[in-house]
């Protein structure tokens, strides 16, 4: 019981550092010019204060270092720390200076092969219905590239209206963290607890975040965000669930759905798949009349949707239940992106059979044939 209340007390320290610390990174925000001026793709009206994940990374490694210091082990924590600087200094630099998107992307590899070499942390076997347990050998270090890179890159690409990638983040990492600490074995329950660490340390953070913002997480929080969710998400769902991919992949729906369709929408539509446009999931609610608030929590209940589906595939253990749920899960995700037009006008494949075959036209067609049989 004083353990327990020790870890508790200990978090509310977090939340309450990162609630202090996050109106000082905005003052630095102004001075060193890390701020978002209104234009054509943003969203804000005024000058805003960008390098807001700053203060979640400064809350997060001094309550990690120094009030759980024993609890997670100093070395474990190290060495995901410094990947997790990489990635900061990374964003810092593109909030202040505005890199290009390829030396963005090498920021995020150097921190990826890291994790890989250093921390030791590698997306090495898949456990899938039927097959079993899969290992990837020599595909373990692209695998866990694609992870790092893809994940970081997906919470960044949600990161348009105010608290949306904190509030998300904040979610799948509570999914992951619960998960983590029902079903690691003991000796891992540094892990949860280094995730309850970040979820307290956005948490001071969210207040000033949350519509309508005083500070934006800035690329330094979105990069910082998605990369520990994917390293994170690598050992906090490890053997804890019948499909080792799908789960986090679930628990991450919210980007991971957003980035799927912008991928498909752009090949569509004959567009690089880098270009930016305005036909994101906060986009398109934005657009069928959500206010911004409404938008950002309608995207929450999605994100907290998913959370509970990946809660039913953990204690399932029926093979075909499973399945069952992932494919209608998909075919959910494909009608709803349909109906608010994530694909467009044009590419509403699962809606036009619908409506194929509701129509008075396919009906006396059919009637026809059975005439003539």
């Amino acid at each position: 019981m004083n353990y327990t209340f020790n870890i508790f007390f200990k978090l509310f320290v977090t939340f309450l550092l990162s609630l202090v610390i996050t109106p000082l990174v905005r003052m630095l925000a102004f001075k060193i010019g890390a701020v978002d001026n209104p234009n054509a793709r943003r969203m804000n009206r005024i000058a805003m204060p960008t390098i807001g994940g700053l203060a979640v990374f400064i809350s997060f490694s001094i309550s990690a270092f120094l009030l759980f210091d024993g609890i997670v082990p100093r070395d474990y924590l190290i060495k995901i720390w410094i990947g997790a600087a990489i990635i900061v200094a990374t964003g810092m630099i593109d909030d202040v200076k505005e890199i290009s998107p390829k030396l963005k992307t090498l920021g995020i590899l150097i921190a990826a092969l890291e994790i890989y070499f250093v921390a030791g942390i590698h997306f090495d076997q898949l456990t899938v219905p039927f097959l079993g347990t899969i290992h990837l050998g020599i595909f373990a270090l692209p695998m866990t590239i694609l992870w790092i890179m893809a994940i970081t890159n997906a919470v960044n690409l949600i990161d348009g209206l105010d608290g949306l990638a904190s509030g998300v983040s904040i979610i799948a990492l509570g999914t992951i963290g619960v998960i983590g600490y029902f079903f690691l074995h003991p000796d891992a329950i540094y892990i949860p607890i280094l995730i309850f660490i970040l979820v307290a340390a956005i948490g001071g953070f969210f207040p000033y975040n949350f519509y309508p913002a005083k500070i934006y997480l800035g690329d330094t929080g979105a990069l910082f965000l998605g990369f520990m969710i994917s390293v994170l998400s690598l050992q906090g769902l490890k053997n804890a669930t019948i499909i080792t991919v799908i789960t986090p992949m679930i628990i991450l729906g919210v980007p991971i759905t957003d980035t799927v369709f912008a991928i498909i929408r752009r090949y569509i539509n004959n567009q690089p798949i880098s270009s930016a446009d305005k036909m994101h999931l906060h986009h398109r609610l934005l657009s069928l009349g959500f206010t911004h608030r409404g938008a950002v929590l309608a995207i929450y209940s999605l994100a907290l949707l998913f959370s509970l589906i990946a809660f039913l595939l953990s204690y399932n253990s029926n093979s075909w239940g499973t399945i069952l749920l992932i494919l209608s899960l998909i075919f959910g995700l494909e009608l709803f992106a349909e109906l608010i037009g994530l694909m467009g006008p044009n590419h509403q494949p699962v809606l036009y059979f619908f409506h194929m075959i509701g129509s008075k036209e396919f009906r006396d067609q059919n009637l026809h044939k059975k005439k003539k049989k």
